[in-house]
């Protein structure tokens, strides 16, 4: 495709992605109920899941977009641009790596490659969070499977099939909370990942640690400590993924995990509210220099393009694909939510962040219709600095109570989540709480939201908070309103 056939931007932003991200022909809106252009006036709190493109970042991409159609920047040095720019952004240590990835479960796909690709005795074996925690396609992508029957470049795939040339995997789902919906003890799922992964390094196997910080309940699981420990006692066999596609982690803190050898998966959907379909992997320094010659299994041309890798790495030989233009563009509008928050003072963030907690919090516990889902405290201990705003919950899991006082099943909470985004709040989808059936809606805080608080153009701090407040209104007349039924 040459520059002057570059479809226009809400068609790009469409595509290079999956199914999900096809408009219905009468709505207008994807799976995720986003349109591909701003929706004025909507109370965007599904940070968690997905948001609607805002008029900033749209502005920001249709003006790369414009760039590209001229002929004045090619694909391949605006990817280059943008690896570097979120380098910087996420704290990066010199020397890092970043490879572009349609999704955070694509970018799992490639680091699940990568680890196997290592050799060991016998299959890789893979530690991860249940998917409830990260993400339905999760745990096939970390098996070599194809994730969904769709993948970003290849059209039509067998959903479930293997990729070929992936090598064997053996993933292992670890609960994170019980059929209530409350936390399980860190300490007990620290105790068997560290048996898990002390049995297979015996064995000569190599272990995927997958380390989820923040969940879509707003969980850290295993422990930082559990996976520095793990790190330091087999440093030949047991390889850390930190699953940040939350991207709720400050740039200290995404640098400090580069910095103790962690690979870091993140996406510019969630908290940076850029399009939905957007990731990336970071590679400490490391593990940079051993993948830049590790090739690609043919299979994943269908997920990744040659201009999402740096040029000189072995990987863009295996791949037909010069670029992926959907995916450019949705992170060029993330990354303009990303300088708008950059530009804030760290403190005023911290202290928004707060407010924004406190009064969603007592919300929620002062409201019968409403039970907030347990949070423990975000403890890192010693593998990051402590004191950045990350330390303070932006995301707020909460079921929806009837009046007998139990929870609304999947069905009812359903029904009131597409009843409030059709009214023009948008709050993150229900989620299954550990394996039993309960389903929670999440309210989450965003960039976009402490740039509305706090920059000089911005709307201020209590009218971000009094929005917050009005949705949960909402939610709680609706979950009443079904539960006399």
């Amino acid at each position: 495709m040459s520059p002057a056939d570059l479809p226009g931007l809400e068609t790009l932003l469409c595509q290079g992605g999956d199914a999900r991200l096809a408009c219905d022909p009468l709505s207008g809106l994807n799976a995720y109920g986003c349109p591909p252009r701003p929706r004025p006036g909507q109370l965007a709190f599904g940070s968690a899941t997905a948001s609607t493109i805002s008029a900033p970042a749209f502005a920001a991409a249709q003006a790369l977009r414009s760039r590209l159609a001229s002929g004045a920047l090619d694909a391949e040095a605006a990817c280059a641009g943008l690896r570097q720019e979120l380098a910087q952004l996420c704290g990066a240590p010199a020397g890092s790596g970043v490879v572009l990835g349609a999704s955070g479960t694509d970018v799992h796909l490639i680091a699940a490659h990568w680890a196997a690709s290592a050799g060991g005795a016998g299959p890789l074996l893979v530690l991860m969070p249940e998917a409830a925690e990260t993400g339905s396609g999760v745990p096939a992508a970390l098996r070599g499977l194809h994730p969904g029957g769709w993948s970003a470049l290849g059209g039509v795939v067998p959903a479930g099939g293997a990729l070929a040339g992936l090598g064997p995997v053996e993933a292992v789902e670890l609960a994170c909370r019980d059929d209530e919906g409350q936390p399980l003890p860190l300490a007990g799922l620290d105790a068997e990942v560290e048996a898990r992964a002390g049995q297979a390094a015996a064995q000569g196997r190599r272990v995927l640690l997958v380390l989820v910080d923040a969940s879509k309940t707003g969980l850290l699981a295993p422990s930082p400590g559990c996976a520095l420990r793990l790190r330091r006692r087999h440093p030949d066999h047991v390889e850390v993924l930190v699953d940040a596609c939350q991207l709720r982690l400050s740039p200290a803190t995404l640098g400090a995990y580069l910095g103790h050898g962690f690979l870091v998966a993140v996406t510019g959907s969630k908290f940076a509210t850029g399009p939905a379909f957007s990731g990336a992997l970071l590679l400490p320094p490391a593990q940079a220099r051993r993948l830049r010659q590790s090739p690609l299994p043919p299979a994943l041309a269908d997920y990744s393009a040659r201009a999402d890798w740096p040029e000189g790495w072995a990987a863009r030989e295996a791949l037909r694909s010069p670029a992926n233009a959907g995916l450019l563009l949705r992170w060029e509008a993330a990354l303009a939510e990303a300088r708008a928050f950059q530009a804030l003072p760290p403190a005023a963030v911290g202290a928004f962040l707060g407010s924004f907690a406190e009064a969603v919090q007592g919300r929620l516990a002062a409201d019968p219709a409403l039970r907030p889902l347990a949070l423990p405290r975000l403890d890192r201990g010693s593998a990051a600095p402590a004191g950045a705003w990350d330390g303070v919950p932006t995301l707020f899991p909460f079921l929806l109570m009837g009046q007998d006082r139990r929870p609304l099943g999947w069905e009812a909470t359903t029904g009131v989540y597409r009843i409030l985004l059709a009214g023009g709040v948008q709050l993150g989808q229900p989620v299954h709480c550990g394996k039993g059936p309960l389903a929670a809606l999440r309210l989450g805080a965003s960039m976009r939201l402490a740039a509305e608080a706090l920059s000089p153009a911005g709307r201020g701090i209590a009218a971000v908070i009094a929005d917050a407040m009005a949705a949960l209104d909402r939610a709680a007349r609706l979950a009443a309103e079904l539960g006399r039924r």
